[in-house]
């Protein structure tokens, strides 16, 4: 793990409110995006063609990695809000939608990570990518606990129940960070 030079989290724990651990978070998913590119079409596409792709990934998420649907997403727009489909504010029903349909694509843990490692990464990345409608003490446990969940690290039950029950108490950042490397181990 290594601290961010802008914001001094361990990457990229400081998303989404640090520019370039949210950066961070964005290549999660954009490098998936990119190795299902170069798997499925070969060399580089013309924006029409990706956006088509782009469309018929979301038009079938569950037959696709979660990284790659999320990355669809973000390449189109949505007709309600003009965001990017699925995170827009939590106010505007069609990136609701989209967001829900993202949790039908597939996860597939990466070697040498507990089974639901790949599971808790999703969930906390798309937290962090779209807080609105998700209160503070939630983004506040998702985003710090990426850098160990990027590491292959998964807290068992007790310690995630432990780490929200903090949270819930109104322990600071500093507090819980400290409590996550601790108890959930960092080296």
């Amino acid at each position: 793990m290594r601290r961010c030079g802008e914001c001094g989290s361990f990457e990229p724990a400081g998303a989404p409110a640090c520019g370039r651990c949210a950066g961070l978070v964005d290549e999660i998913v954009e490098a998936g995006w990119r190795e299902f590119m170069r798997a499925e079409f070969g060399a580089a596409q013309e924006p029409s063609d990706v956006r088509l792709v782009a469309e018929m990934v979301v038009d079938e998420p569950d037959r696709h990695p979660w990284r790659v649907v999320d990355a669809a997403y973000d390449r189109l727009t949505c007709g309600e809000c003009g965001g990017r489909l699925s995170r827009g504010p939590a106010s505007c029903s069609a990136c609701d939608l989209a967001n829900g349909f993202r949790y039908s694509a597939i996860e597939v843990d990466r070697p040498g990570v507990p089974p639901g490692n790949e599971h808790a990464l999703r969930v906390n990345v798309a937290v962090a990518r779209r807080p609105d409608g998700v209160s503070a003490s939630e983004v506040l446990m998702r985003r710090l606990s990426l850098p160990l969940l990027l590491e292959g690290r998964l807290p068992t039950n007790a310690q995630a129940q432990a780490t929200k029950a903090l949270v819930q108490k109104g322990a600071g950042e500093h507090e819980v960070a400290a409590f996550i490397h601790r108890e959930w181990g960092s080296g």
